[in-house]
């Protein structure tokens, strides 16, 4: 009688997220359901499942972490950003448009914006300066994203007026979604206005 064959070792399935990826999600929901001052690197290793120092070394502190979620949440932003530009691969205008609307509305629902900007909880001490007095590496980042899709378009500025531009762009967005100031359907138009005559002002 033959001898029965064994059965090939099934392959391994990769995790559907990675370990940094589930320690900063774990990070989220701890702030945004008990605030930032309640976060800790034990307690987020217990909520992601891993060990503490599984967290330290992939976050190293817990400013580090604060950085790692804010940047997490940038990539949402950005992503936004990207979708709106491909709707509009033609009319630059209306990408920005397309795409200061979007970014907005996504604010609107993006609950660890709020516990942030809210400062509730005492999220402000180490979060809210990550999105204003010490936002350098997050506008420089957001800026890079905006000046290589507007490459494929035909802008009619280059070198310096071209960044000033786009960092007026990001700044007022940026600054809307701090702090709303209207619909996001109405700010976005204004947004658009004022894009639009300049880039299409005389040189």
């Amino acid at each position: 009688m033959p001898a029965a064959r064994s059965a090939a070792p099934s392959p391994a399935v990769p995790s559907a997220r990675s370990t940094r990826e589930r320690i900063v999600d774990a990070a989220v929901r701890m702030t945004t359901e008990q605030g930032w001052a309640q976060v800790t690197m034990a307690r987020v290793a217990d909520e992601a499942r891993v060990s503490r120092q599984t967290v330290y070394n992939e976050m190293g502190t817990k400013p580090g972490l604060a950085a790692a979620m804010v940047g997490a949440e940038l990539q949402q932003f950005l992503a936004v950003v990207s979708d709106a530009f491909d709707r509009h691969p033609a009319d630059l205008v209306a990408a920005i448009r397309d795409a200061t609307r979007a970014v907005l509305e996504h604010a609107q629902g993006n609950s660890l914006l709020h516990a942030v900007v809210s400062a509730t909880h005492g999220a402000d001490t180490e979060l809210l300066p990550l999105l204003t007095t010490n936002a350098g590496s997050l506008l420089e980042t957001a800026k890079a994203v905006v000046r290589e899709r507007l490459d494929g378009y035909d802008v009619g500025l280059g070198g310096a007026e071209l960044d000033a531009a786009i960092d007026m762009v990001v700044r007022v967005v940026l600054s809307h979604v701090m702090q709303p100031s209207g619909a996001p359907a109405d700010t976005a138009a204004d947004v658009a206005w004022v894009a639009e005559r300049v880039l299409r002002s005389p040189r």
